[in-house]
Formats: structure tokens, C-alpha cells, sequence
């Protein structure tokens, strides 16, 4: 069994936990996921099965979209509002054009600074064993990316933002942000992830659904295709005799693919017999990247 199920994660589950119901439910070790999502956050999960996990580390789309919400006036450790509330702050004067104002200013590639409840490593420990032991240490900046970010809702000191960023962005590092730059504080209240690697909420299944599938011996109608993923890049097709080459693991000289090659870094490559993986051009050679193929 190989592909990508994509699971609406319900709230309360951390990625792991999805990762672990699968395995009872499908019966097989070989699983992981793209994109981790805290417990209060809900939406989509792309979970790797079989052969697909070589996937995880390569994925060519690493664009996210979320709906967040959140209250005006406090501020917590955690940045949303399961954390310990360290100031709160009044709020009446704030209006919604101000708050255009800011977001408007926090898109594009910009600097933030990862949460201290965060499984980001410093030194090699995650942030959030630090934090959980009590200590605030100075964290390095990094550079992220924000598509778009706009104010969908906003009444008596709480909103809705719709936000669409590269993979690494902390959203409830965005409305603290926001919160500061108002100068009253933000915390998130709600998240949900609605896209994430391509695939939109409206192609996931919740675990009641899979779970349902597997009880019927249909656990596979669940599965995308891992070819799904790479749709984006070019495609380069192979003949029968080049198949049978790239299946051996022998390197095929660009010459014999010139009419196909366009430029680009990777590409999809396609046998006979269908999907066979990623590849890059090496000097004069077509080196693979990743195979998906004599998987169980």
C-alpha cells in the first residue's frame, strides 16, 4: 500500500498521534506526515504511506493556507490562548483599519522569531523542552514567507485572519507579532489549516471515515497517487527500452531525452508503466532523485 491519505486532523491530536492511529488502522510501520500541526490546530495532514514517505523531504509546493483566529488585549507564553497569560490590555481604540494596516506590512519574505513552544532546535534541544523547564533562551530570526494575509472578521477585540505562507511560518507567531505592533497584544484562538502541499480540505477524510474504509477492506479508495505531489514539475517520458534501463538503476544520457528537457532542475519521470520518480540533470547524465517504485 503506497500513496498519500489526507487527513482532517481533529483537535486535540498532535501530528504524531494521526501518524500512530494510522498505523492500528492500516496495519504497517512505514508512515509519516508532511507539514506538523499543533493539538488545538485542525485541517489537513498529508500522511505518507508506504514507498511515499521518500517523499516527505522533497515535496516541490511547500505553500500552506490557514483560517486563524484571534482576541486582541493579551498576551501569553505559548502566543495563543492555551498558554499562561503574562498581560493583558485594553482594546476598544483598535480598528479594523489598523489592523489592515499591520498585515498589510507583514507580507512577503520577512524575519520571525520561532515560539518558545515550538519544536524548533537550538543547541540541539527543542524549544519546548526549554520552555517546559522553565527557561527563555534568545532565539536566531528566520526568514519566512507570507503569500497573503488578510482580516476576515473582526468584532469587540477578536478576528479572523486568512493566511496563505511558505512551509516553517508560525501563525500564531504572526498575530503576536501583529498584537505587538498594535501595542496591546494578540493571541491566536483557533487554527485550521485548509491547503497544505497542493491538497485542499475539500480532498481529506477525518479518521471516522478511514477508519470506516479499513472495517470495509477499502482503505486504499483513501490513497492519492505520490505522483500527485510533483504534478507541478515537468515531466519527462520514457520509452520501453529506457524504462527498463531506469528501473536497473542505469543512468540515461540527456542526448536521448534533449527534445523534452527544458531547463528545469527536476523532473518527474514516467516509464511505460507509469510514475517512476524524481530526477536532475548531472553533467550529461540524468541522475535520480528519488524512486517510487518496488515499494511493498
Amino acid at each position: 500500500m503506497n500513496g498519500i491519505i489526507l487527513i482532517d486532523k481533529p483537535q486535540g491530536f498532535t501530528s504524531f498521534d494521526i501518524v500512530a492511529k494510522l498505523r492500528g488502522m492500516l496495519k504497517m510501520r512505514r508512515i509519516g506526515h508532511a507539514g506538523t500541526l499543533d493539538p488545538m490546530a485542525t485541517g489537513v495532514l498529508p500522511v505518507f504511506v508506504g514507498i511515499a514517505t521518500k517523499a516527505c523531504g522533497i515535496l516541490p509546493d511547500d505553500s500552506k493556507a490557514y483560517t486563524a483566529g484571534f482576541q486582541l488585549g493579551l498576551t501569553s507564553d505559548t502566543q495563543d490562548i492555551t498558554g499562561t497569560i503574562l498581560a493583558t490590555k485594553e482594546t476598544s481604540g483598535i480598528t479594523e483599519t489598523e489592523i489592515n494596516s499591520v498585515l498589510s506590512g507583514m507580507v512577503g519574505e520577512i524575519g520571525q522569531i520561532p515560539p518558545m513552544y515550538s519544536a524548533v532546535k537550538q543547541n540541539g534541544k527543542k524549544l519546548y523542552e526549554l520552555a517546559r523547564e522553565g527557561k527563555t533562551v534568545e532565539r536566531r530570526e528566520r526568514r519566512v514567507r507570507i503569500d497573503s494575509l488578510r482580516l476576515t472578521a473582526f468584532a469587540d477585540g477578536c478576528g479572523t485572519i486568512e493566511m496563505q505562507c511558505g512551509s516553517g511560518t508560525y501563525v500564531r507567531t504572526v498575530l503576536h507579532d501583529m498584537g505587538q505592533t498594535l501595542g496591546c497584544g494578540a493571541v491566536m484562538t483557533s487554527l485550521r489549516r485548509t491547503m497544505s502541499n497542493g491538497f485542499g480540505i475539500d480532498r481529506c477524510v477525518t479518521l471516522e471515515q478511514l477508519q470506516a474504509l479499513c472495517e470495509d477492506g477499502r482503505a486504499e479508495d483513501a490513497l492519492i497517487p505520490i505522483g500527485e505531489v510533483f504534478a507541478g514539475l515537468p515531466v519527462l517520458r520514457l520509452d520501453e527500452k529506457q524504462t527498463k534501463l531506469y528501473r536497473n538503476g542505469v543512468r540515461l544520457f540527456l542526448s536521448q531525452l534533449r527534445k523534452q528537457l527544458t531547463g528545469a532542475k527536476r523532473y518527474t519521470v514516467h516509464g511505460t508503466d507509469g510514475f517512476l520518480g524524481t530526477a536532475y540533470p548531472d553533467g550529461e547524465l540524468l541522475r535520480a532523485e528519488r524512486n517510487f517504485f518496488g515499494g511493498d
